[in-house]
């Protein structure tokens, strides 16, 4: 606590200085620094916020005030300061004076009871104090909450600008080739998103498409997601420029990418699917990275998940993962969606999720959008949603 507030300044109102005196010597020196006036002229100044007293002692007998005057001027502004009120006779309209101007206490010849006097004082000048210090707290929260409210202006405009950023990362669109459609959809709880997707052609007759789900939220998770967008860029040139195939083989990209991340450490983690179509001869080769729900594959006559097992990338550095291939149908969609889908779907264990799950993609064929308006996702509030959801479909037969 500053000095300034440790010092306990009084003014004393008398226009009779000897009457003063005698009160000044009946509080004792060093108690307080007192000051003298025998006239207020200006009431705000002392009776204000900003007044430098801490109490103020009035003698109701001085001469020439006109005590309504007073107690009109003292409602235009916000008295701070106690004032206590000083008589020489007890006297009734004295004493409703002093009411009348919202006096803290009343005291009849204080020189002959000091003590009563000075423990009256004592507490006026707490209450000041307290007032000042809770005048330079309220102070000190409302700067905060002003540099809070612009940090949080700057932030909310970088997490906009980065989901923009990621948003141009992501699938420009659907993608043709044959008779396959690969199409989206990216259901963020926050500005930026840990899940992600990509799609794209390598050679002439294949397509590698991968879906990631990073753990947590926000700036570090979209940043994994550019890593792993970034890695998948990079062997896909490599494919095209050293005939490096790495790209069209799952198991070995899930390698790579639990690498990266170990080595960007950054204490994130992701699980994943990573796919390879071959449009000509319809195998799809895939690996799974500790993604649930697994791959549903939906055709004319039945609904169910595609085995696969591994941890998820970023965890241990000795990971290995197993690569898995099928052939295709004529007719089908594919779904490979996010966890977060598993947490629109009311209560209940993960099982018994992951078997309502396929309950709700049973029934005929049904393009892309018709299945994402019946899981939920053409409905569902980015503000109320607990986590990400990320949906990629593929699809044969029909877009």
């Amino acid at each position: 606590m500053s000095s300034e507030i440790d010092v306990r300044r009084v003014l004393i109102v008398d226009d009779q200085s000897t009457r003063a005196e005698r009160l000044i010597v009946a509080l004792g020196t060093g108690t307080f620094e007192v000051d003298v006036a025998d006239e207020v002229p200006d009431l705000e100044g002392a009776l204000g916020p900003d007044s430098p007293w801490d109490c103020v002692l009035c003698n109701v007998g001085l001469t020439n005030v006109s005590w309504a005057s007073v107690r009109r001027a003292m409602r235009n502004f916000d008295v701070q300061v106690p004032v206590i009120v000083i008589a020489d006779e007890q006297d009734v309209d004295s004493m409703k004076t002093a009411l009348g101007l919202g006096a803290t206490d009343f005291f009849v010849k204080p020189q002959e009871r000091p003590g009563l006097l000075k423990r009256s004082i004592e507490r006026c000048v707490n209450h000041r104090h307290l007032q000042r210090e809770l005048k330079a707290s309220k102070e000190d929260v409302e700067r905060s909450n002003t540099e809070l409210r612009h940090s949080l202006r700057v932030l909310e405009q970088d997490q906009q600008a980065g989901r923009q950023v990621q948003r141009a990362l992501l699938p420009s669109g659907s993608l043709h080739q044959g008779d396959y459609w690969f199409s989206h959809s990216i259901v963020p709880s926050l500005y930026l998103s840990g899940d992600f997707t990509d799609y794209f052609s390598v050679g002439e007759d294949q397509i590698v498409f991968f879906l990631a789900d990073v753990s947590g939220h926000g700036s570090s998770s979209a940043f994994a997601t550019v890593l792993l967008k970034n890695l998948f860029a990079r062997k896909r040139s490599d494919f095209l420029r050293r005939e490096d195939h790495t790209v069209i083989c799952p198991q070995e990209m899930l390698e790579l990418a639990n690498n990266e991340l170990l080595e960007l450490v950054i204490n994130k983690y992701a699980t994943m699917i990573v796919g390879v179509l071959n449009f000509k001869t319809h195998q799809l080769t895939y690996s799974i990275a500790g993604h649930l729900p697994h791959p549903i594959l939906i055709d004319e006559g039945s609904v169910r998940y595609l085995e696969g097992e591994g941890p998820p990338v970023g965890l241990m550095r000795e990971a290995r993962y197993t690569q898995h291939q099928i052939t295709l149908p004529e007719h089908f969609v594919l779904a490979l969606l996010s966890d977060g889908i598993l947490e629109l779907l009311g209560s209940g264990n993960l099982i018994e999720k992951e078997a309502s799950l396929l309950r709700l993609l049973e029934g005929p064929l049904e393009s892309p959008r018709t299945l994402a308006t019946r899981l939920g996702l053409e409905a569902v509030d980015p503000n109320h949603l607990p986590d990400d959801v990320a949906a990629l479909f593929i699809t044969r037969g029909f877009s």
